[in-house]
């Protein structure tokens, strides 16, 4: 399955029981900016304002104040249960008077946090690779060419006697098409090196 994120940020509000749920989720590509987004959204009036993120293999989550797993695990669980990727999610709670008891707050804030992620808009992560290849000079306008076609970015580039040596980065996709392209343009002359996952 292809990873997806939100399009942009998004909320949510849920009436559980006269407490007052509101989810505010975002797209995040660093756990700062994840930290970032809870300080800002979080009410410092509210009861809670419990959260989780995920970004690749990092994740963290926080009850604040709930009873453990009762609020930040759900939301992660909602997170990962639509397929996210790079998002972060801040359910703020205003208690109504009413104890929702350790299951019917497992719903509230896992299910605020599934139904505000379910119906945001989102947007396909594309995966990208970062790739070596050293090259002669007679190459170099047949290798930028491709790098362009391809979605190419270059990283790094060094000459020395022997020729070139480009670091880029471009869409997994694209990897194999590129290799073609080289090899059949420059009779094969094209070296590729440590090929290195990349988000």
């Amino acid at each position: 399955m292809t990873a997806a994120t939100l399009a942009g940020p998004t909320s949510f509000e849920l009436e559980v029981k006269h407490s007052r749920f509101i989810v505010h989720a975002a797209p995040v590509t660093a756990p700062q900016a994840a930290l970032d987004f809870i300080a800002q959204v979080g009410d410092a009036d509210a009861t809670h304002n419990c959260w989780a993120y995920r970004i690749g293999s990092e994740y963290r989550f926080n009850d604040d104040g709930e009873p453990s797993g009762t609020a930040g695990r759900p939301i992660l669980a909602a997170i990962d249960g639509q397929g996210l990727d790079q998002v972060v999610a801040v359910v703020t709670r205003w208690y109504g008077g009413i104890k929702l008891g350790a299951g019917g707050l497992v719903r509230a804030y896992g299910g605020s946090a599934a139904e505000c992620l379910r119906v945001a808009p989102r947007r396909v992560l594309i995966a990208h690779v970062s790739v070596e290849l050293a090259y002669a000079f007679e190459d170099t306008g047949t290798v930028h060419a491709a790098m362009a076609a391809h979605g190419a970015e270059k990283l790094d580039e060094h000459f020395d006697s022997q020729g070139a040596r480009l670091r880029l980065r471009l869409p997994s996709s694209e990897l194999a098409p590129l290799k073609v392209r080289l090899r059949d343009a420059t009779r094969d002359r094209v070296r590729f090196g440590d090929e290195l996952p990349d988000m």
